[in-house]
């Protein structure tokens, strides 16, 4: 399947942020870089976590970037967060959606360092990207809230994009037999609902009950398919 083309402006983007975190590479080794990085994103297998996630991920960013003390952290910490992601493995989705959170942020650390940005704004970055693995936000630290929050801003989609991204999603774990997929879909969506709240930023907080009725709703979706799955629903 054809993957999702890039926008003009992603690559220029990638470049101008690590201008600004201080690399000291040319823009032709940055965008080489970047160019790297984005062949990640557009890899067929990725359905939901590919080029458009990167670029809604981005958009919310900007729209949050108000509560942010270095945004152009936040969105390298954006490009780098789904560096490194897995489809083929039931338990890397259970855990983490596929996303490896810990060897994208090594990853990060990697190519940075050989663009010459300094140690303390590889260091951010770092942690904002290992930061998304549960969506913890430690105290005060706007940055880290807002990527988590933006990150998790496709859970206050409307109705229809949430079907989508459910499609997506189910699609790019195609290899997990259903009612496994079912059960570890139902184990992430309980979870998110267990939070006492999905955003932490002032701004990401808007998007609480949106996303709290669509999660809502997929549980109930989700437990009518498991019990329908299930031998005593076989044998009734």
């Amino acid at each position: 399947m054809a993957t999702a083309p890039a926008p003009a402006w992603l690559l220029p983007a990638y470049v101008r942020d690590a201008a600004a975190v201080g690399a000291t590479a040319s823009d032709a080794e940055v965008a080489e870089a970047g160019a790297r990085l984005l062949l990640r994103w557009q890899n067929p297998a990725r359905r939901f976590h590919d080029v458009r996630h990167l670029v809604e991920l981005l958009n919310r960013v900007d729209e949050l970037q108000q509560e942010t003390r270095r945004p152009h952290c936040v969105r390298l910490a954006a490009w780098y967060h789904g560096a490194v992601f897995a489809s083929d493995s039931e338990s890397a989705y259970a855990a983490r959606g596929g996303e490896d959170e810990d060897a994208s942020a090594e990853y990060a650390r990697m190519e940075l360092r050989d663009l010459g940005v300094p140690d303390a704004k590889i260091d951010a970055i770092a942690t904002m990207v290992k930061g998304l693995t549960r969506h913890v936000v430690v105290p005060d630290s706007p940055d880290a809230a807002v990527l988590s929050d933006a990150d998790l801003a496709i859970l206050a989609s409307d109705p229809q994009r949430y079907k989508a991204y459910i499609r997506d999603v189910r699609e790019e774990y195609a290899e997990i037999p259903e009612d496994r997929f079912l059960e570890s879909r139902r184990a992430i969506v309980a979870r998110l609902l267990s939070r006492d709240r999905l955003y932490t930023s002032p701004l990401g907080a808007t998007w609480e009950a949106q996303a709290r009725q669509n999660l809502t709703a997929e549980l109930a979706r989700l437990d009518k398919a498991i019990a329908a799955m299930s031998p005593a629903a076989d044998g009734a």
